[in-house]
Parts: C-alpha cells; sequence; structure tokens
C-alpha cells in the first residue's frame, strides 16, 4: 500500500514540475500574434494554391498585415475578399478584375494533324522526350495529356477531343496551369473578355495549313478591320489589347481561318464601309 501511495506522490510532484516548466517554456518562447494577419487569414479562402504568390494563405496574410502585399493580391477571393481584408487593414481595395484561364489552341482531333499514334505516359512534360516533341504535327499546338488538368486545385480544365479546355465559372485564376504547360498555351484574361485568339503557332500561313486546319496564317485581316485598333499581327500571329477590345466581333467575323474566339455575345457591331 505504501508503494502505491507513494508512487502516486512521485508522479503527482513529476507532474508539477512538468506544467511549471511547460508554463516558464510558453512564457520564454511566446510569440505576439498579429491581430490583424490573423483577421486577414480567417476570410481568405483557406485554398493555399499559392495563385497569389506567397507560400499559402498564411503566407499572404502575413505579407498583408506588413504591407508588403495588397490587399486584393488573392485570385481566389476575387473582389469580395479583397472588400473584406480592405476593411480589416482600413484601406480602400480599389476595384479587381476577375481573371480566367484561356488555353490558345483548339486544334483538336480532327482540325490539328499527328505525325504518329502515340502510346506511352500522358503528360505533357515528359513529351521533351519523345520523338518530335509528341505526335502532334503542330509544334505550338496543345498535346492534351493533362499536365494542367492535373495541376488544376479547382477542377477547372479539362482535355476535350484532344485539347485543354477551361470551365470559366470554375476557374479561380491561380496560375497552377500556366506553369504546368510546357508550351506556354494558357494565360490570363478578363473574365468578361470577348473576343480571344485561339492559336499560338508562329509559322508563316503555308506552314500552318500543313500542321492545322484551324491556325492562323496572319492575313492581317483581323488588323486591318478592327474599329477599335485593338489587334495586332507580330510573329506571324494576331494578338487582342483587352484593354482596347469593344467586344463588337468583327475580328471574327473577317478572320477566314475562324481563330478567333468568341466567349461571350458580341456587342453590336459597329457599321463597316
Amino acid at each position: 500500500m505504501n508503494s502505491i501511495l507513494m508512487a502516486m506522490i512521485i508522479i503527482g510532484v513529476i507532474g508539477c514540475i512538468i506544467g511549471i516548466l511547460l508554463c516558464l517554456a510558453s512564457k520564454a518562447f511566446y510569440v505576439e500574434v498579429d491581430e490583424k494577419e490573423e483577421a486577414v487569414l480567417s476570410v481568405l479562402p483557406g485554398n493555399n494554391c499559392g495563385g497569389c504568390g506567397y507560400p499559402g494563405c498564411s503566407g499572404l496574410a502575413a505579407a498583408i498585415a506588413k504591407g508588403e502585399a495588397p490587399v486584393n493580391q488573392c485570385p481566389v477571393g476575387g473582389a469580395p475578399v479583397a472588400a473584406k481584408i480592405g476593411t480589416i487593414m482600413g484601406v480602400d481595395a480599389g476595384e479587381s478584375v476577375r481573371m480566367r484561364a484561356f488555353v490558345r489552341c483548339i486544334g483538336d482531333c480532327e482540325k490539328a494533324k499527328s505525325n504518329y499514334e502515340y502510346t506511352g505516359m500522358e503528360d505533357c512534360r515528359s513529351m521533351a522526350f519523345v520523338p518530335g516533341g509528341g505526335p502532334k504535327s503542330c509544334d505550338y499546338g496543345c498535346m492534351g495529356f493533362g499536365s494542367c488538368v492535373k495541376a488544376c486545385p479547382f477542377d477547372a480544365i479539362h482535355v476535350i477531343d484532344g485539347v485543354a479546355v477551361v470551365d470559366a465559372e470554375a476557374c479561380k485564376a491561380c496560375g497552377k496551369c500556366i506553369e504546368a504547360c510546357p508550351k506556354g498555351l494558357i494565360e490570363l484574361i478578363p473574365y468578361e473578355a470577348t473576343n480571344v485568339v485561339s492559336c499560338r503557332n508562329k509559322d508563316k500561313g503555308k506552314a500552318v495549313m500543313d500542321v492545322c486546319s484551324v491556325g492562323c496564317i496572319a492575313c492581317h485581316l483581323c488588323e486591318k478591320n478592327c474599329p477599335a485598333e485593338a489587334i495586332t499581327v507580330e510573329d506571324n500571329i494576331a494578338h487582342i489589347d483587352q484593354e482596347k477590345c469593344i467586344g463588337c466581333g468583327v475580328c471574327a467575323q473577317k478572320c477566314p481561318k475562324k481563330v478567333i474566339t468568341i466567349l461571350n455575345e458580341p456587342k453590336e457591331t459597329p457599321a463597316q464601309n
């Protein structure tokens, strides 16, 4: 009986000593918590996608609290989250333009030619070790093996008929797909964008037509007919300045290869001479 009592006393004393040591350690190693940082972190979406350029939401929250990052830095949260963070930080969040990813290729299995039939690991980045850089004849086109699909944390991109397609509603503009695409085919555009060029082939017209029926041939018709001067053709490929584009759809109408994709209904088309 005495041995049991002694054991209980010893355990109790040890417990008290450990408790005191933990209390002292907690005070010695106490790290002051920034209340603003905690408040910002509480309103961030918590996806930890890294689209903001920081290591997760906690990293962004710390940067915002220190004034090292703007309150609208989170692409996933968008304007609503930016407004909440602005209130916490006591600053105006400003205007946030909603962005979305877009794949600049429509050369699907029917329109784009292939040099051979490929069977093997389905990963776009692995094609660098495959003869010809992959089976697709177009050196600039989407390979359709889904590296971007695997990288997207929001299930917003899928391969359809050999070409990656982005679901604009599901996309949070985190940029993961952009990093994953070895061809550099994916870019961020305004969610409200009306017209986009769905090609990045920089070869000359005949070479383009030899590999794809819907490639840009740099005919300049879109550039010549754009009433807002929003289109330029450089390096044999058309580019649309989304800040200048008025969404009239004239470029899409004039394009003989139908390379310009209409994402939203065109606005009223200006009268043509």
